[in-house]
């Protein structure tokens, strides 16, 4: 299994967006190809590629901290801040468990601090407040999250320098 993780092409849209379709099918979270790019500026947003195929993804965007895009509509507006919002991360059902999710998670950490992001926030959904919390997040409850994100979507948030380097 040879894995590569790289910057999103033009050509990889329509896979990212059937990657989205596909594990988001029974919820309300889909956002489509046009809402996905919005939210996928080059250089923190990457796919992961495995024997030659789209088998994951993950999208990131500088966004004000304690504030996050609503998942009902695209953006329209570059922030600039020191905040990196990682808003969708997908890996493909039958890959999952093997490190994957994590190896893209450490590259987007990699590019952030290259960047200069001092911190990296993100809405858990669907439950997976705990792996996100295991992983160096720290919640915020009081952070108001669009209701686009589902029932029990939590705001959190990392320091970029306390995130373990990839290794």
């Amino acid at each position: 299994m040879t894995a590569l993780v790289r910057g999103i092409t033009e050509a990889d849209w329509p896979q990212v967006a059937a990657l989205e379709a596909g594990a988001y099918a029974d919820t309300s979270l889909t956002e489509g190809e046009a809402g996905l790019r919005s939210r996928a500026p080059a250089g923190t947003s990457f796919v992961l590629e495995l024997d030659g195929r789209i088998a994951g993804y993950v999208l990131a965007l500088p966004y004000p901290r304690f504030h996050c895009p609503d998942p009902a509509r695209p953006e329209r507006v570059a922030h600039h801040t020191t905040n990196l919002h990682l808003h969708d991360l997908v890996v493909s059902a039958p890959v999952r468990r093997r490190g994957l999710g994590t190896r893209l998670v450490r590259h987007l950490t990699d590019a952030a601090r290259a960047r200069g992001f001092a911190t990296i926030s993100l809405v858990a959904i669907a439950g997976r407040e705990p792996f996100w919390r295991a992983n160096g997040y720290l919640p915020h409850h009081e952070a108001r999250v669009p209701a686009g994100y589902g029932s029990g979507a939590v705001y959190m948030s990392a320091q970029v320098a306390a995130l373990r380097k990839a290794g």
